[in-house]
C-alpha cells in the first residue's frame, strides 16, 4: 500500500455486487479498484498478478470458493499473505468459521452499508482489520459456545503468558474495538497500543487481530457483550 491509495480487487459471481462496491469504493479518495473477478479462481489470479492491498471476495463463487481463495492467498503456508475480506450473509456462519480460521482478516455482509464497505477496506488495508460486533463477534461468541461453554475466564492467557494489560487488550480487540478505540479506552499510545499487539500475536501465534479475537473467545477470555 502506498500513502496516496488503496488497491483493491473485488470477486464475486453478481455482476450488480461487484459493479455496486467499485461503484462506492472507487468514489472514495485514496481507494483504488484494480480488478474484479467473476470467480475464484479468476480472483487468484488477478490477486497474484495485481498484489492489491486489499481483496473482497465472496464466499460462494464458482470455480474456486471464498474459503479456498482465502487459503491461496493468506492461508499459513503463504509467504506473503494478502488481506483478504470474506463477503457474507447471515447464513453461513460455518463457513465463516472456517474463512477466520484459513486466515480472512475480516467479514462483510454482503448489504453492508456503503460507509462500512469503505471502512472494512481501510481498516485491512492498515492491518487494523475490521472485527465487526454485527459480523465476526457474533461469529466467534457461537464459536466460543460450542467449543467451551459460555466461561470467562483467563486461563489461555495464563498459558500463552499474557500480563493484564495485554489481556485487556485482546478483549478489547474480541469485542470489535479498533486501535483508535483502545487508545482512548486504555489511555495509551498508538505506537504503544500496535507494541502489544505485536508481542500478543507472537506470544500466541495469531496472524492478525481477526486470529486474536478468534483466540480470546475460543479460551474464554471475553465476556459476553449484548
Amino acid at each position: 500500500m502506498t500513502e496516496t491509495h488503496i488497491d483493491v480487487v473485488i470477486a464475486d459471481d453478481q455482476l450488480l455486487v461487484r459493479t455496486g462496491f467499485s461503484l462506492i469504493l472507487g468514489a472514495q479518495p485514496g481507494i483504488r479498484v484494480v480488478g474484479e473477478a467473476a470467480d475464484g479462481v479468476e480472483c487468484v489470479e488477478q490477486a497474484r498478478r495485481l498484489r492489491p492491498d486489499v481483496v473482497l471476495a465472496d464466499i460462494r463463487m464458482p470455480r474456486l470458493d471464498g474459503l479456498e481463495v482465502v487459503c491461496q492467498l493468506a492461508g499459513s503456508e503463504v509467504a506473503d499473505p494478502m488481506n483478504v475480506v470474506l463477503i457474507t450473509t447471515f447464513d453461513q456462519d460455518d463457513y465463516v468459521r472456517t474463512g477466520l480460521r484459513n486466515g480472512a482478516c475480516g467479514f462483510l455482509l454482503k448489504d453492508a452499508s456503503p460507509g462500512l464497505l469503505v471502512e472494512a477496506v481501510r481498516a485491512a488495508a492498515r492491518g487494523d482489520a475490521l472485527v465487526s460486533p454485527s459480523v465476526t463477534v457474533r461469529l466467534l461468541r457461537r464459536l466460543e459456545e460450542s467449543e467451551r461453554g459460555l466461561r470467562p475466564g483467563t486461563e489461555g492467557a495464563a498459558v500463552a503468558g499474557l500480563s493484564q494489560r495485554e489481556l485487556e487488550i485482546v478483549r478489547l480487540v474480541a469485542v470489535g474495538r479498533t486501535n483508535q478505540e483502545i487508545c482512548g479506552e486504555l489511555f495509551l499510545s498508538l505506537s504503544t497500543v500496535k507494541t502489544y499487539l505485536a508481542r500478543v500475536q507472537a506470544k500466541i501465534q495469531a496472524r492478525n487481530r481477526v486470529e486474536i479475537a478468534a483466540w480470546a473467545w475460543a479460551h474464554g477470555t471475553v465476556r459476553p457483550v449484548e
